[in-house]
C-alpha cells in the first residue's frame, strides 16, 4: 500500500468552495482525508504554503496520433499536460484515421495506458468527419468515449444535427459542436473588423458564431439532447448561451484560454502563431468572455491544444495553419488573468476541474475523501517567461511565446503518483 501526504498546503476545492490551509493524505491513488488537523502518513510532500487544487481536466486536446505523429503523440501531449498541472485530457477525433468506431477507441486507450495523465477520447459524430453519416454513438459510449465531436468541422446540416442530438439523448451522451456558420466564414482567416480590413485579411463575422449557437440550442430544446457549444469566442454567442441557460436547458459552453487572454491585436504584423480557430476577436469580446466565466455562463475553459509543425506556421498569414499548443500554458494564462483582477480564482479553477468532471461524468476534479488523487501544486505568484522552444510539446506553436505570465504548476500528482516536479521535491 503506497501512502503519500501533502502538508502545509492552501487547499482549494472549487466543487465544495473549500479554501483553507491543511494537509492531504493519499493511499493507493485515492484521497483518504484532508484538513488542518490531519496527521501525515507515508512519503511527505511539503507544499510550503502553495495552493493544492484538483488536477486540471482539459476537454479539448488534439494530437497527431495516429497518422501525424510529427505534430504530437499521446505520450508527448501527456508529458506536456503533466507539466501544466493537467491530469486528464480528452483527445479530439481528428486523427488519421478518424476516431469513428469502437476499435480505434480501444486501440488508443491501450496506447495511452502508460501516459502520465488520464487520457479520454471524444468519438467522431460522423464517419470520417464528413458531416452527414452518423457514427455508432451508443457503441462508442460503451467502449469508453466520454463525448462526441466533429472536431473543427461543424455539423452544418440541421437535420443531421437533430438526428445526432436525438440519438445521443438515448445514451445521455454529450454532443459538442463548433458554433460556426460555414457559409458566412468561407475562406476567413481572421475576425471580421476594421483591423482585418486594413490588413487585407478575409474575416469571419461574430454573427456566424451566433447563428449556429442559436440553431443548435433550438435543436437541443427540441430533442432533449445534451449539448456543448464548443469554444465560443464572441459576446454575441455568449448572450445566446445565457438566454438558453435561463430556460434551464441541458446546454453547456466552453471557451479557449486564448480568447480569455488575447485579442485580435495579437496577430500583430501577421503573426501566424496567433492565427487560431475561432479567430481572436475584439477586446470587448474578450472582456465579455471573462465576465461570462466569472458569472458561470461559461462552464469550461479549455486549452484548445492544436500542435502544428513549424513548416505549417511559418508561412504567409493567409496560408498558415490555424492552431496553437496550450497544455503547458493553460493554467498560467488563466492565473495571469486572476493576478490582473479579471478572473476569480475559485471560479476559474472550477471551470477547469469540477465543471468538466461533472459534465463528462468523471470521478476526478475535486478534493474529497475517496476521490482520485489527481492534484496539482500551484505557485500563484511565480513569474514565468514562456519560451516556445522549451515547451515539452513536440510542436512549439504558442501565441504566448516571449510573454511574461504569472503563476504556474510546480508539481502534479496523478492517481497518487508524482508525475511532474519542478522543485525536485
Amino acid at each position: 500500500m503506497r501512502a503519500l501526504s501533502i502538508v502545509n498546503a492552501r487547499i482549494i476545492d472549487p466543487a465544495s468552495g473549500y479554501d483553507a490551509l491543511g494537509n492531504i493524505t493519499i493511499e493507493d491513488g485515492i484521497i483518504t482525508g484532508f484538513g488542518p488537523e490531519l496527521t501525515p502518513i507515508g512519503e511527505i510532500i511539503d507544499a510550503q504554503g502553495h495552493v493544492c487544487a484538483p488536477g486540471l481536466i482539459d476537454m479539448r486536446v488534439s494530437t497527431g496520433e495516429p497518422g501525424r505523429e510529427n505534430r504530437e503523440t499521446i505520450s508527448t501531449a501527456a508529458r506536456a499536460a503533466a507539466a501544466g498541472g493537467v491530469t486528464s485530457i480528452v483527445l479530439m477525433p481528428e486523427t488519421n484515421p478518424v476516431i469513428d468506431d469502437m476499435s480505434l477507441i480501444d486501440f488508443l486507450q491501450r496506447r495511452a495506458e502508460a501516459a502520465p495523465c488520464n487520457v479520454y477520447l471524444a468519438g467522431a459524430l460522423t464517419k470520417g468527419l464528413d458531416g452527414s453519416s452518423m457514427t455508432e454513438i451508443g457503441l462508442m459510449s460503451e467502449s469508453g468515449a466520454v463525448m462526441f465531436s466533429n472536431g473543427t468541422h461543424p455539423i452544418s446540416d440541421s437535420q443531421t444535427m437533430r438526428r445526432l442530438l436525438s440519438y445521443a439523448a438515448n445514451f445521455n451522451a454529450l454532443i459538442a459542436n463548433r458554433p460556426l456558420d460555414v457559409s458566412l466564414s468561407k475562406d476567413a482567416v481572421a475576425h471580421e473588423s476594421d483591423l482585418s480590413s486594413r490588413m487585407g485579411l478575409i474575416g469571419a463575422p461574430a454573427a456566424a458564431e451566433r447563428i449556429m449557437a442559436e440553431r443548435d440550442i433550438a435543436l437541443a430544446e427540441l430533442t432533449g439532447g445534451r449539448l456543448l457549444i464548443d469554444m465560443i469566442s464572441s459576446a454575441n454567442a455568449l448572450e445566446v448561451v445565457s438566454r438558453a441557460k435561463s430556460r434551464d436547458l441541458d446546454v453547456f459552453c466552453s471557451v479557449s484560454v486564448n480568447h480569455l487572454a488575447l485579442n485580435e491585436l495579437d496577430i500583430g504584423d501577421y503573426r501566424t502563431f496567433a492565427k487560431l480557430d475561432p479567430p481572436l476577436r475584439e477586446e470587448s469580446d474578450r472582456l465579455a468572455l471573462l465576465q461570462g466565466v466569472n458569472e458561470g455562463t461559461i462552464d469550461v475553459i479549455v486549452s484548445s491544444h492544436d500542435p502544428r509543425p513549424a513548416g505549417e506556421k511559418r508561412l504567409p498569414f493567409s496560408e498558415a495553419s490555424t492552431g496553437a499548443v496550450g497544455l503547458e500554458t493553460l493554467l498560467s494564462a488563466i492565473l495571469t488573468q486572476v493576478a490582473n483582477g479579471q478572473l476569480d480564482l475559485m471560479t476559474a479553477l472550477g471551470a477547469m476541474t469540477c465543471n468538466p468532471a461533472n459534465i463528462l461524468g468523471l470521478p476526478s476534479g475535486r478534493i474529497a475523501k475517496d476521490a482520485p488523487a489527481d492534484l496539482t501544486l500551484i505557485d500563484l505568484g511565480a513569474p514565468w517567461l514562456c519560451e516556445g522552444s522549451k515547451l515539452r510539446s513536440r510542436s512549439k506553436n504558442t501565441p504566448f511565446d516571449g510573454r511574461l505570465l504569472t503563476g504556474r504548476a510546480i508539481a502534479t500528482i496523478c492517481a497518487g503518483e508524482l508525475v511532474y516536479d519542478e522543485r525536485g521535491i
